[in-house]
Order: structure tokens, then C-alpha cells, then sequence
């Protein structure tokens, strides 16, 4: 299925922080109950997203494209379902945060 379809038309979604590819996110409680309500593909991002990863990690372990991930990550925050951690100046210029980023990625492209 087109992913145009699977997002509903949606191509963008509104959340209070932005969704980089590096921007990440978690599941602080985990709800069965919302997981049976979702489709498959959101159910994939939101499974996934228990154990706190990037937006790019989602991306690359549900086999879904970055856009609709987002698109999902959005509607899963407004449910009030997942946390997105913002990347802030600070954060996002700190060496020790970059390379662990950095290694999560280059892991994550090796079990790939």
C-alpha cells in the first residue's frame, strides 16, 4: 500500500517539537490496548518506540519512510502515547551526545 494512503493523505503532521531524524522518542507507558486500535504500520512504529530511539531508527526498523513516521509519531503524541525528547542547541552540540548518535546510527546500519 502507497504510504500517501496509509498517512491518510496527511504528508506533515504538528507537534510541539520537531521531528529530525535524530529527535528521539519513547513510550513512558505502553497502553495494549491503544496498540490493538492501531493499524499494523502504526502499531510497528509504536512497538518499536518502547525502547527509545531516534526518528531515523523507526524509520529504518519498520521499513517505513521517514515522512510517514513522522506522520505517526505525530498522531501517537497528540494521543499523548509517546514522548518526544527535543534536541536542544545544548544537547545537539555536545561531543558525547553526537558520538553516541552517531554510534546508535552506525549500529543500527550494521544490523541492517
Amino acid at each position: 500500500m502507497r504510504p500517501f494512503v496509509l498517512a491518510r493523505g496527511r504528508t506533515r503532521t504538528r507537534t510541539r517539537h520537531p521531528l529530525w531524524v535524530h529527535t528521539l522518542v519513547s513510550v513512558p507507558h505502553y497502553d495494549p490496548m491503544l496498540a490493538t486500535a492501531l493499524t499494523p504500520q502504526e502499531r510497528a512504529v509504536y512497538e518499536h518506540a518502547r525502547q527509545g530511539m531516534s526518528v531515523a531508527e523507526l524509520s529504518a526498523h519498520t521499513g517505513l519512510s521517514l515522512g510517514l513516521v513522522r506522520v505517526f509519531l505525530g498522531d501517537l503524541a497528540r494521543r499523548d502515547a509517546l514522548t518526544i525528547h527535543p534536541v536542544t542547541e545544548s544537547t545537539a552540540a555536545t561531543p558525547t551526545v553526537t558520538n553516541t548518535l552517531l554510534q546508535r546510527v552506525l549500529d543500527g546500519l550494521q544490523r541492517l
